[in-house]
């Protein structure tokens, strides 16, 4: 067991190397540079050079590389190329801050609506109801997020009465600053705006937790102990709930990890559509300003969250099944 976490976190540490490496390089193998996307005629070649050697843009690769590695061991994501340069910490603090709850509310919508459909097809394998659960879980998995998430608006949103842009309502916040309204009003507030990107995630992930619940489930009826229980007269539903279902976890639980860097993908695009104030439209901004520093810090913290998912995957893997660590 010992060397099989050590193992797992080795290689946790050398993937996020790799990926902070190729992080840096990505952005710089791109054409032109913060200044190159300076919006200005009147910008003279000489104060475009003083503004790169502000920005120690004039440094070689390797000593610019040097510099970003030391910087992120005194945990320093570096400062904004946009003026007045604020920290990358603050430049996306508050924009995680909402991205976060919204991929969690969306991770639990595919989660829930994956699994029932893939326990509903599994139950009934081969009836009508397999063969819809099926055919619904192939739809959402081949739905674009973006297309999803643009249908919602223009014909979902309206019907439920929900906001399509936004993080927040705007009166409510000019109440809160009056003292006019409690955490519970804003709380709702942010949740319904929230909803609809949420949903459009959750669905198009969905199709992948039905798919694989519904694989998992079919193979492991199909074992001896599971043909043992239902020999002692145990209900079909009671089989799956007891036997079946804890025995097929362990690929659930894998795509939940492996889908965390798919998820945000998709989190980038509905940001966009839904004008969703999150790291998304902070990257999108980014990419246009050519903000190399914000671009990095994003793309990093992004990476390590979808490192740490998969090693904690790794690490819940001997609780659901101890042979994982014979292998």
């Amino acid at each position: 067991m010992t060397r099989y976490l050590l193992k797992r976190l080795a290689f946790a540490a050398l993937t996020i190397f790799a990926a902070l490496t190729v992080n840096f390089i990505l952005f710089r193998a791109l054409p032109g540079d913060a200044v190159s996307g300076l919006k200005c005629r009147q910008c003279t070649p000489e104060f475009k050079e003083a503004q790169r050697a502000a920005l120690g843009l004039d440094q070689s690769l390797w000593q610019q590389y040097v510099l970003y590695l030391k910087g992120l061991l005194h945990g320093d994501l570096g400062n904004s190329w946009r003026p007045p340069h604020p920290t990358v910490w603050s430049q996306l603090w508050d924009p995680i801050k909402r991205t976060l709850p919204m991929i969690l509310l969306g991770t639990v919508f595919s989660v829930v609506i994956g699994v029932s459909l893939g326990l509903l097809a599994a139950w009934r394998r081969g009836s009508m109801l397999d063969r819809t659960a099926t055919g619904m879980s192939l739809a959402a998995y081949s739905m674009p997020t973006q297309w999803l998430a643009l249908l919602m608006v223009l014909y979902l949103a309206g019907w439920l009465g929900l906001p399509t842009s936004g993080v927040k309502d705007p009166d409510l916040e000019i109440a809160q600053l009056l003292g006019d309204v409690g955490w519970w009003e804003l709380f709702i507030d942010q949740l319904r705006h929230m909803i609809l990107p949420a949903l459009a995630i959750g669905i198009v992930f969905a199709g992948d937790y039905a798919i694989i619940t519904r694989s998992a489930l079919v193979e492991t009826l199909s074992e001896d102990y599971v043909l043992t229980a239902r020999a002692k007269g145990l209900s079909r539903w009671t089989v799956i709930r007891r036997h079946a279902l804890p025995n097929a976890a362990l690929p659930i639980v894998t795509l939940m990890a492996l889908s965390l860097g798919t998820v945000v993908g998709g989190v980038l695009v509905v940001e966009y559509v839904f004008s969703y104030s999150g790291i998304g439209l902070t990257v999108v901004q980014a990419i246009s300003e050519r903000d190399y520093p914000v671009l990095q810090g994003a793309f990093l913290l992004l990476t390590v969250a979808v490192v740490f998912a998969n090693l904690f995957a790794d690490l819940l893997y001997p609780k659901l099944d101890p042979r994982v660590v014979l292998r």
